[in-house]
């Protein structure tokens, strides 16, 4: 893909924004050949980087640490959140949960909008009716969840789906389906599954 990642120097900065709709392998390609290009522009000036543009994993982002590194010695910043392995999750519910890859979104989804991953997404924002996140470990919403949430994709019952409030039809874990009928939406949700049923606390 070309111009998949743009540099720009910003404010003793120099950013480096990641296309959205760019694969891994052309991330990587594209990624290495610009950083050999700007190592040619760093002398005594040390500007951070800061990485910006599409969401990344905490893979992804190791994988560019270390290809920034090797060619130029300078700190790095990333406009993702730090991976949490959902150890945040488990000190607020109290509750085992398995550690995954971890994929942030930052930004509500609108209807007709669908995200997926074979990880774990977290969502800073809200999932309106008519969207859809399928993840196949762990969902985590930062906002109301009102829209289909379907945890565990690929069978997994360990997976689990937390929410600041929930206000959706039904939820899926695996291949389990729950009806939500409460009247009222439901604030701060953690849903799993328990003796083959979806349990919602």
């Amino acid at each position: 893909m070309e111009n998949c990642i743009a540099i720009n120097l910003k404010q003793g900065e120099i950013i480096i924004k990641i296309a959205e709709q760019v694969s891994y392998e052309e991330m990587i390609e594209c990624l290495k050949e610009k950083v050999a290009q700007l190592s040619k522009m760093y002398k005594e000036e040390k500007n951070p980087i800061f990485v910006t543009g599409r969401v990344l994993t905490t893979k992804e982002m190791e994988d560019i640490k270390n290809i920034i590194k090797e060619e130029i010695d300078v700190e790095i910043k990333f406009d993702s959140p730090k991976e949490m392995g959902l150890s945040e999750i488990k000190k607020v519910y109290e509750r085992d949960t398995e550690n995954s890859n971890t994929k942030y979104y930052r930004g509500s989804l609108r209807c007709g909008q669908k995200m997926e991953y074979e990880g774990s997404i977290v969502i800073i924002g809200d999932i309106n009716g008519g969207a859809e996140v399928i993840a196949g470990e762990n969902i985590i919403v930062l906002g109301a969840l009102r829209g289909l949430a379907h945890a565990g994709a690929k069978g997994n019952k360990k997976a689990i789906i937390a929410t600041t409030s929930i206000d959706a039809p039904q939820i899926r874990i695996a291949n389990l389906v729950k009806e939500v009928v409460e009247v009222a939406p439901k604030k701060h949700t953690y849903i799993y599954v328990k003796d083959n049923e979806i349990v919602i606390e």
